[in-house]
């Protein structure tokens, strides 16, 4: 006893778009594939980049010659601080003029004028002062002798910063010629939906072939009867028609 099997078929359902919508509907596409063929979108044709004004051009010529001038301020206070350090600073005979001046009188007036004990009291009266002046000299020495290079370094970073703009600005510049093809097939096929407007679907469909010869064999041997003929002969036909 044999059973009987399915015979496959396919149904192809298409969906078309309302039809007060196809010219609209043509008219984008139409719009899109201008779009896609076209050369826009262009990159901005001028610089994208604010280069230096000419007074910040200017500042940073001034900052980095100070810098590098033996005789510039930046070089003398330099020197400066390293003579407090060191305690040659011609300056500091008038710093010490005045308690030089005291002690001397005082001393002079007791008659005791360049006496051992007037230069102990001197050197006394004198050490507060030298010792002041070398510990600002101490806590000023690091800052004053990279003062120079200070200033170079921060002409070097501005300009640094400039060139780094621009090239930037080239860098965009040409990543957008590289993506602009692929953005634009992208934004083109996202407009027309991916290719299709409405949809065309073809789906298989299985028939059981045994079930059909069934149904058109009772519907047929009925068929028969009603019209006054063999049901048998009616049943065959019915049968043979559901196999199709």
């Amino acid at each position: 006893m044999s059973k009987g099997g399915g015979t496959p078929s396919t149904v192809n359902t298409q969906v078309e778009p309302p039809s007060y919508a196809k010219p609209f509907l043509e008219y984008g596409l139409s719009q899109a594939k201008d779009q896609y063929t076209s050369s826009a979108p262009n990159y901005y044709p001028n610089s994208t980049v604010v280069g230096f004004a000419p007074e910040t051009s200017m500042a940073l010529d001034m900052v980095r010659d100070n810098a590098l001038d033996p005789n510039g301020m930046t070089a003398q206070t330099a020197n400066v601080v390293r003579q407090n350090l060191m305690g040659t600073n011609p300056l500091m005979n008038a710093a010490f003029q005045p308690a030089i001046n005291q002690v001397m009188s005082q001393f002079a007036k007791a008659g005791r004028y360049g006496s051992g004990a007037n230069q102990q009291a001197l050197a006394t009266a004198l050490a507060p002062i030298s010792y002041q002046a070398q510990q600002q000299a101490i806590s000023q020495a690091p800052q004053a002798e990279n003062m120079a290079a200070q200033q170079l370094a921060g002409v070097g970073a501005a300009r640094e910063g400039q060139s780094q703009a621009e090239l930037q600005a080239q860098i965009d510049k040409f990543n957008f010629e590289q993506n602009k093809d692929a953005a634009k097939l992208a934004a083109y096929m996202g407009l027309v939906g991916g290719g299709t407007v409405g949809s065309n679907t073809i789906q298989p469909v299985a028939r059981n072939s045994a079930a059909s010869a069934l149904g058109g064999a009772l519907g047929g041997a009925q068929l028969g009867k009603n019209a006054g003929f063999d049901p048998m002969m009616g049943a065959i036909g019915g049968g043979l028609l559901g196999l199709f």
